[in-house]
């Protein structure tokens, strides 16, 4: 009998354990984006007031083929992978690393995706934003560092139109519709330029002073 209970015992659990996990799937909390920390709210105004003000300079010469990316990062997973990895919930990687399920929540907006053509991996200060900072004199295996950084706030798994809608606009020009996500948005971008020695414009300031202010 013990043999027998034991045996009913261990199908109870495993049922038990796979309806906690359905249950989770459909209820549970979204996944949350998780790059790296961003400096706090008080270290961002410190580093804001050191970022250079000045215009922004030319677009000319700019090119997405002078900021290199996706890299592999290990094996045969490239940085878009590393972050969509990263950023899901319960992702699935075939053994080229493709996402081929899981989930990802985008905190710009708040939508949650399941497919991971739905997400574009932002760069949250956009590439052609860094060449009109200061990124257009720096070397290429610079300016590839700088769009495959995994160890600053710089790369984000979001809703691919939203991606696309924000372009290489600036916070005086665009923030987040999920207004929850701004602070944390702005600490970020000052955290990226500051780190980067990137310039601001006047505008730009502005923006980020009163979103910081808020913060």
């Amino acid at each position: 009998m013990s043999g027998i209970y034991a045996r009913k015992r261990a199908g109870f659990l495993a049922a038990l354990t796979a309806a906690a996990a359905a249950v989770s799937l459909l209820t549970g909390p979204s996944a949350q984006a998780a790059p790296p920390t961003p400096i706090s709210a008080s270290t961002a105004r410190t580093y804001l007031g050191q970022l250079t003000v000045k215009a922004e300079g030319s677009s000319s010469g700019y090119s997405r083929d002078l900021f290199p990316h996706w890299i592999t990062q290990s094996g045969s997973c490239n940085t878009r992978e590393v972050v969509l990895k990263r950023d899901g919930t319960n992702v699935v990687q075939d053994s080229s690393c493709a996402a081929v399920s899981g989930s990802w929540y985008s905190p710009y907006d708040g939508a949650t995706w399941s497919a991971a053509s739905d997400v574009d991996i932002d760069h949250v200060v956009a590439l052609s934003e860094a060449w009109r900072s200061g990124a257009s004199s720096w070397t290429t295996s610079q300016r590839q560092a700088f769009a495959n950084d995994l160890t600053r706030p710089q790369l984000i798994a979001v809703t691919d139109n939203v991606n696309q809608a924000k372009g290489d606009l600036d916070p005086a020009e665009w923030l987040p519709s999920r207004t929850a996500y701004t602070c944390t948005y702005v600490r970020m971008w000052v955290h990226v330029k500051h780190h980067y020695g990137l310039s601001i414009d006047s505008a730009e300031k502005s923006a980020l002073t009163s979103a910081l202010s808020g913060c």
